[in-house]
């Protein structure tokens, strides 16, 4: 079951967080080999995607999602869903490690 977690995104500004994975126990999952993909759409229906760039750092369990400046401007303020799936790329199991809201604040200064 994927962590719920609502994020923030200002419009028109550099965007990064990071993620942990770990097991139960707090333990970081080794990510060698994972491939990731994030995207947010208006609804979960949406055809329209906006993709995060994902960068995996294998042994550490380490995530982090992140967009440009520019591409965050490109996107209409308001309420979006997310989700975050890795991809165990030795027996290519889909894994849906996090969902959640995205609130995109209006950019006032352009």
């Amino acid at each position: 079951m994927a962590l719920k977690a609502n994020i923030v995104i200002d419009q028109g500004t550099d965007y990064e967080t990071s993620l942990n994975i770990t097991d139960d126990d707090g333990y970081a999952i080794d990510l060698t080999g994972y491939t990731g993909v994030a995207k947010m759409r208006k609804h979960y229906t949406s055809s329209n995607a906006v993709s995060f760039n994902v960068a995996i750092t294998g042994p550490s369990g380490n995530v982090s999602l992140s967009m440009t400046a520019s591409q965050t401007a490109n996107i209409v303020a308001g309420r979006y869903v997310y989700d975050v799936q890795l991809t165990e790329t030795d027996s290519n199991t889909v894994f849906r490690v996090i969902e959640g809201i995205v609130t995109v604040t209006p950019q006032v200064s352009r």
